[in-house]
C-alpha cells in the first residue's frame, strides 16, 4: 500500500463536531476499501487567501493515509459530492513525517528560510545610498507632465 497526505477544507459554518464526523466518515470509507488513517490533525478555522464557494474561512484537516490507490480514488469521488468539503488535495509521499506537521509547529520551532545570511539576506543594509531620483536624475532634462488628462 502507498502512503498519502490528504488535506481537505470544510465550510466555515459547520461546527467542530461536524468536522470530526466528516473525518470519521472518510476514515470508514478508507477502511472499507482496505486502507487506514494513521494520523489526523485538525488545523482549525483559517482565513482563505481568496473566496471559495462564497466562503472566506475554512476548517483545515490533514489525514496521513496508508491505503491502495483505489481507496483514495473512492475517497476523492465521495468528497466531490459532499457539500461541506470546499477543496481537497492528496499527495503521495515516500514516508510520513514524525511529529507535528509544519502547520502545527510553533513559529519559533520552524527552520528559518534565510539560513546564516542574516535578516536582510545578501542585499546588505541598503542605507548607504540616497534616493534613486537624486542619484540618477539630470537636472538639465525637462520634466514630463504625468497628468495625461490635461492635454
Amino acid at each position: 500500500m502507498a502512503l498519502y497526505e490528504h488535506v481537505f477544507l470544510s465550510r466555515q459554518d459547520i461546527s467542530n463536531q461536524q468536522v470530526d464526523q466528516l473525518v470519521e466518515t472518510f476514515r470508514g470509507i478508507l477502511e472499507n476499501n482496505g486502507g487506514k488513517v494513521l494520523k489526523v490533525e485538525n488545523w482549525g478555522l483559517k482565513t482563505l487567501a481568496y473566496r471559495i464557494k462564497k466562503n472566506r474561512k475554512a476548517y483545515y484537516t490533514l489525514l496521513n493515509i496508508d491505503a491502495p490507490s483505489t481507496a483514495v480514488d473512492e475517497l476523492e469521488r465521495l468528497m466531490r459530492f459532499n457539500e461541506d468539503v470546499l477543496r481537497y488535495m492528496t499527495i503521495r509521499v515516500e514516508q510520513h513525517e514524525d511529529g507535528p506537521s509544519a502547520m502545527m509547529q510553533k513559529r519559533d520551532d520552524r527552520p528559518r528560510r534565510g539560513g546564516d545570511r542574516g535578516d536582510r539576506g545578501e542585499r546588505g543594509d541598503r542605507g548607504d545610498r540616497g534616493p534613486r531620483r537624486d542619484r540618477d536624475r539630470d537636472d538639465d532634462r525637462p520634466r514630463r507632465n504625468r497628468d495625461h488628462d490635461s492635454e
